[in-house]
């Protein structure tokens, strides 16, 4: 119930648009109020207290005709404080608070009618109120009910009083039009408290919306951050999965070569032990090339996580290195990207476990220039340097904005060269296009 009195309606900031999708409101129950929003709800209450006291001094002061303050004659100002101050307590307990501030708004219009209808602060007051408790309950259902009490009573009180007004003929007037003055009266008064109490519902329960749409996607942030950091995780323990069968397969062609040395040298020892020399020499520089080849991925193995639970890897395939990007790169040219291919420096023997990482480097950076870019060309550049092997693949392209990509690829791209001794430069070009540039040392005097 607005007031009796035609005048304008408290104004209220508009909230916001509602959310877009609907809320179901047994999904979620909005988390308790922060000390800082108690803090300024308190602040809140007393200031608008003390601005209903001034109120209802300037209430009674404009008076045309005295008025009696009540009791003492300090009823009305109490009243008038009293209604104001469980707005400190609207968010921690805003059921309680609609019931209690309904009750004084209700009490103040029966004992003080020249504040109730003057003071804005007493209409403003039950607007906020109903407000608070539609945007913060936690009882949807209690909710919904005592907001029905609270509706039905003020209508109630507002039918009694149109009653009361007709039966003293109260509402009177010189001019006529298509209704009455009582019936005119009556229609502006209904119209009014309906666009107060159901706009203040309303309003509530967008922000209630709002609150509960902001959470929702709080959540989902916090979901997404932990999948990207699992799937992140994932993609370091594959690669170096992949790494460490690699490096399988580098050791078994050591230990092969080794047993072929060993039993060769077996045989020639007595007839030609120069021809055995030679043999043990080969098995000595094999054994040491395993034995480094094992020692600089045995980190990798070590930090492997055997909480996580990784698919058997499929059977791989032939074994790649640097001499296949040739192949790689006539591939990919059959799959609709031009790609061209520019060796620096004399051809050098590279380690397996470099070799294979340089061809594995190239094929993830060409893939993802095929998934994820718009370019129709790129070029890879294999430099051989005196203590390193640099490779940099660039692209004319930019992202797709269908499909960004997890960038899981790059993680792997940098967890291989950083088990590798090596450093990585993966980023987007300043000229245009994206550069993927590894570079890995090569350690001198070991021979494969």
């Amino acid at each position: 119930m607005a007031t009796l009195e035609l005048g304008s309606t408290p104004a209220t900031a508009d909230p916001g648009p509602p959310p877009e999708r609907p809320t179901t409101e047994r999904a979620w129950i909005r988390p308790r109020p922060t000390a800082r929003e108690r803090r300024h709800d308190i602040i809140l209450g007393l200031a608008m207290a003390a601005l209903a006291v001034v109120g209802t001094e300037l209430s009674r002061t404009a008076a045309p005709m005295a008025v009696d303050l009540g009791l003492g004659g300090v009823e009305s100002y109490v009243l008038a404080a009293a209604g104001v101050l469980p707005l400190c307590f609207r968010r921690v307990a805003p059921i309680p608070v609609m019931l209690l501030v309904a009750v004084l708004f209700v009490l103040t219009g029966i004992r003080a009618p020249f504040a109730y209808a003057g003071n804005l602060v007493t209409q403003v007051v039950m607007f906020m109120a109903i407000y608070a408790a539609v945007a913060w309950a936690r009882e949807r259902r209690l909710l919904k009910v005592t907001t029905a009490v609270v509706f039905i009573g003020m209508f109630g009180w507002l039918a009694k009083n149109f009653l009361d007004a007709l039966q003293m003929n109260q509402i009177t007037g010189p001019n006529k039009g298509i209704a009455s003055p009582y019936v005119s009266a009556v229609i502006l008064a209904v119209a009014l408290n309906v666009l107060y109490f159901f706009g203040a519902y309303h309003w509530g329960r967008t922000a209630w919306g709002v609150a509960r749409q902001r959470a929702e996607l709080e959540q989902q942030a916090i979901e997404l951050a932990a999948q990207q950091q699992a799937n992140a995780r994932r993609a370091v323990i594959d690669e170096r999965l992949r790494i460490s069968r690699e490096l399988h397969d580098v050791v078994a062609h050591h230990i092969s070569s080794i047993g072929v040395q060993a039993g060769g040298a077996r045989r020639v020892m007595e007839k030609d032990p120069e021809a055995a020399k030679n043999a043990l020499g080969v098995i000595e520089e094999s054994s040491r090339t395993a034995v480094n080849e094992m020692r600089q991925l045995l980190g990798m193995l070590r930090a492997a996580d055997p909480d996580l639970d990784v698919d058997a890897p499929d059977e791989k395939a032939p074994q790649a290195g640097a001499d296949r990007l040739p192949a790689l790169i006539a591939e990919v040219n059959g799959q609709g990207l031009e790609v061209g291919f520019h060796q620096i420096g004399s051809l050098q023997e590279l380690p397996q476990t470099v070799s294979v990482s340089v061809y594995r480097i190239a094929q993830e950076a060409l893939t993802n220039v095929r998934k994820h870019s718009t370019a129709r060309s790129a070029h890879i550049t294999l430099r051989y340097l005196a203590d390193a092997v640099e490779l940099e693949v660039i692209d004319d392209g930019r992202p797709k904005h269908a499909s960004v990509g997890s960038r899981l690829g790059h993680v792997g791209i940098r967890e291989r060269v950083s088990l590798l001794g090596g450093e990585s430069e993966i980023g987007p070009r300043p000229v245009g296009g994206f550069r993927v540039r590894v570079r890995i040392p090569v350690r001198q005097g070991v021979s494969e």
